[in-house]
């Protein structure tokens, strides 16, 4: 389980430090892609090999479905955290997160996403404000 949030540097080849916390759910490798709203995904395997088998399963002649495949996998990286906990983000990913400098790291019960700092604090006021309102959390079935 990834609870939390943490703020760790990128080093000089793209490289971010995991969350202690996180690396031994990690150790066994990770799938890193990117997301929605700017951010970018990191799976461990045993949630990524569900997740990859689901969308493989959607239809071929679904415009839809091919969209969201070429979105997760044409840009899907994977790798296993060093001894240091590190990761390499590979530079497209680095660039479509706009991640340079410090970033956040976030976890989200089964996965991780990693934001470009200014951009989490703006998603994090945005989702802060909309769900206060209690009809949101009603529309979600809560």
């Amino acid at each position: 389980m990834f609870l939390g949030t943490f703020e760790h540097t990128l080093d000089d080849k793209g490289r971010v430090i995991l969350p202690a916390k996180f690396r031994a759910e990690l150790g066994q490798g990770v799938v890193i892609t990117q997301g929605l709203d700017r951010c970018l995904f990191l799976f461990p395997m045993d949630e990524w090999t569900p997740l990859a088998e689901r969308i493989s399963d959607l239809s071929l002649t679904d415009p839809k479905a091919r969209n969201l495949r070429r979105l997760i996998f044409s840009e899907a990286s994977d790798a296993v955290p060093d001894r240091q906990g590190r990761i390499l983000i590979p530079a497209r990913l680095r660039e479509y997160a706009n991640l340079n400098g410090q970033v956040v790291i976030t976890g989200l019960n089964t996965y991780i996403e990693i934001w470009d700092t200014e951009a989490w604090h703006g998603v994090k006021v945005q989702a802060a404000e909309d769900i206060e309102k209690a009809e949101q959390w009603e529309d979600l079935g809560i």
